[in-house]
């Protein structure tokens, strides 16, 4: 029989929408011969729903749009993801619809409550597997989690399973496609059932779905993986207990990540009904990869850059803002923000009589182009997206109000060696990115003569000490015993905790780690723990 995948782009909420392209999933399906079209994990809504699972007025639309969908399909049978209420419970469901009707649906039965998955919160678990007969093949259907451990599989195997088919919404990260294939291929292993895995693309939020859905063959052989970051319908024929289908090469890490960091800021742009984003160009590395990411995500046409240099912004800075604005073809203004920074010096010298400049008048700096850029956002509706990275989110080297003021930050899972890293990469496609912008040592520009190591330990070794404590877990003794210098190790562990306040005022970014600034880092901020 010939099955087909839809790895489609939703928009969370959209009823009306997410029915109909599911049913023109299912027609084209039909038309290119498959008999069965699985959907993603909560299909019908877009995931995750979150706490608009709370109302019962969502709950009830969604009920209704599955019978919507149930009656619009025809000639095909569909396995879509929903929620479902019985009992008083509610449940993450899969539902199986054929002939206008909905002939039986599966509660999923292991609910991930980890890193950004809350799925306890909403859901009880399922206990019974599901499975039905199809053109004489008998499908087994598990919901995403299910297949990370090694019971559902093997209860969906004894209720009689060829083949276990698998909606999912598994957010990407960039290790997270080699996982997923582990985890799999050691449940086709332990059953000798084949499983075909049916994933979401596109950007939801904070969270990212990087498609490349794929099938593995009892043997362990990928027999099908489909494109990453592309909606489309794939096809996969199962002839004689085998899958087989298209496989696309994975993307490397960088393409990888730049593709979901693309994907990540047109959906946020354009689900949210924005005209376009704008951002502060200062001619580092930083803003030049956010400028590029964007033209690339939106186009150029709906892309602004402002420049705003003070008495400390160097003039390379400045011939380098002005042709990357001319590389992409963007809108581009300069604001000197020295007449206004005087402004605020003049009048706070009362109360800052006596003291010596330092890191306060630095801030006004960030503030002023903070203000800036926020102001021709309320008068033209674009939205800013701020430029800042993870290793400076780890160690609170931002401006609250100021350079972390905006809508989106592109760059918040990003650590500054990928920085640049992604910057090769872009460069290695196209030059965006002059050479100079990349190789010279980078600095706020907020004092004469400021370089960010002036203050920072090396990047290379700070990035690594923040994933090993953020991402990994480790304790300050554990990363010392692995060679990092015992100073650089309670400087960096120590920024991370007293900065926490301001990353919870940070505005969301994409994640592509394994454990990004957002849903899935849940530190408070009151605390007086010190790991040692």
């Amino acid at each position: 029989m010939k099955i087909a995948i839809a790895q489609f782009n939703t928009v969370l909420g959209d009823f009306d929408g997410n029915v109909a392209r599911i049913a023109d999933y299912a027609a084209r399906a039909k038309d290119a011969g498959a008999t069965l079209l699985v959907t993603p994990e909560l299909a019908l809504t877009g995931y995750p729903p979150e706490d608009l699972l709370f109302r019962h007025d969502f709950l009830r639309a969604c009920a209704s749009a599955l019978e919507q969908l149930a009656a619009r399909v025809k000639g095909i049978s569909v396995v879509a993801g929903h929620p479902q209420e019985q009992g008083g419970a509610l449940f993450n469901a899969a539902s199986l619809l054929e002939g206008g009707r909905i002939e039986g649906t599966y509660f999923k039965q292991r609910l991930p409550n980890y890193q950004v998955f809350d799925e306890k919160r909403y859901f009880h678990t399922g206990n019974k597997p599901f499975v039905f007969d199809h053109h004489g093949t008998k499908v087994g259907i598990l919901i995403c989690e299910d297949v990370w451990f090694a019971e559902p599989v093997a209860s969906t195997k004894a209720a009689g399973a060829d083949l276990i088919v698998v909606p999912n919404a598994s957010p990407y990260d960039f290790q997270k496609l080699e996982t997923r294939y582990d985890v799999v291929r050691a449940r086709v292993l332990e059953s000798k059932v084949p499983i075909l895995y049916a994933h979401w693309t596109g950007g939801q939020d904070e969270l990212v779905f990087d498609g490349a859905s794929f099938g593995i063959n009892a043997d362990g052989e990928v027999g099908y993986q489909e494109r990453e970051f592309q909606e489309t319908l794939g096809l996969v024929d199962f002839t004689g207990g085998r899958l087989s289908g298209d496989i696309h090469a994975a993307l490397n890490t960088e393409a990888s990540v730049y593709k979901a960091l693309t994907v990540a800021l047109a959906d946020y742009v354009n689900k949210n009904g924005f005209p376009g984003v704008l951002l502060g160009l200062s001619g580092g590395v930083d803003s030049a990869l956010t400028l590029a990411i964007a033209v690339d995500a939106l186009g150029a046409e709906r892309v602004e850059a402002v420049m705003m240099p003070s008495e400390y912004t160097a003039q390379i800075s400045l011939d380098d803002s002005r042709e990357m604005a001319a590389i992409h073809g963007v809108k581009y203004h300069e604001i000197a923000i020295t007449p206004m920074f005087e402004a605020f010096k003049a009048g706070l010298s009362p109360a800052f009589a006596g003291r010596a400049p330092d890191t306060a008048e630095e801030n006004i700096q960030a503030r002023v182009r903070g203000t800036l850029l926020m102001a021709l956002s309320n008068k033209f509706g674009k939205m800013v997206v701020t430029t800042g990275n993870k290793s400076e989110m780890a160690v609170g080297y931002s401006t609250l109000y100021g350079d972390m003021a905006g809508g989106y930050a592109i760059l918040k899972d990003v650590s500054k060696t990928l920085v640049y890293r992604l910057c090769a990469f872009r460069n290695s496609l196209s030059r965006v990115i002059p050479e100079r912008v990349i190789t010279r040592p980078p600095s706020a520009e907020l004092r004469p003569d400021q370089k960010d190591q002036d203050s920072l330990p090396e990047y290379a070794i700070l990035d690594q000490i923040v994933e090993l404590f953020m991402e990994q877990d480790r304790s300050p003794s554990e990363i010392v015993a692995m060679g990092f210098a015992a100073a650089d190790v309670m400087r960096v562990t120590r920024l991370l905790k007293i900065n926490e306040y301001k990353r919870r005022q940070a505005p969301v970014g994409a994640k592509i780690t394994r454990r990004g600034f957002g849903k899935d880092w849940r530190y408070p901020i009151t605390s007086r723990y010190n790991p040692t």
